[in-house]
């Protein structure tokens, strides 16, 4: 009888998510881990599967450089939530098409990455920047919700 690997729990996931990125600040210099917490509680509150939320909270942890690709590949988590955080990672110099491409052909990306884009995109969050970067990431996360077929 062959044995089903064992997957990381949520709330390990959380936790490696947090350590990984311990001291890290968003542009408004937040503590980071506050934006993995409400990518992860915007893709529970539509509708996302446990996949989708570990696929959150590790959804930036190696375009950042918080854990490396390496570790990705052979953590224990299903393939469809290394497949999701693989396709919501940015590469160098990789266009938005492309970028937003992938993410849609991938299965349950796109859920990820609309939760991510509407905490970026989140009013009191955005106020909390200067004027030129408050309309760049805007324009930005406008373009990218266009490229997606996000409404709204």
């Amino acid at each position: 009888m062959t044995e089903t690997p064992r997957t990381l729990p949520l709330a390990e996931v959380e936790a490696l998510a947090r350590a990984a990125h311990q001291g890290q600040t968003d542009k408004a210099g937040r503590p980071y881990a506050e934006h993995l917490q409400a990518v992860a509680e915007g893709v529970r509150a539509r509708g996302g599967d446990a996949e989708q939320i570990t696929a959150a909270w590790l959804h930036d942890a190696v375009e950042d450089d918080a854990l490396p690709v390496r570790w990705l590949d052979q953590a224990p988590l299903s393939h469809r939530t290394k497949d999701i955080v693989r396709a919501v990672t940015k590469r160098p110099g990789e266009s938005p098409q492309e970028y937003a491409a992938r993410i849609l052909a991938t299965p349950g990306a796109l859920l990820v990455k609309e939760a991510d884009l509407a905490h970026n995109a989140d009013p009191a969050r955005l106020a909390a920047l200067d004027e030129p970067t408050r309309t760049r990431l805007t324009e930005k996360y406008a373009r990218m919700r266009e490229l997606l077929g996000l409404r709204g």
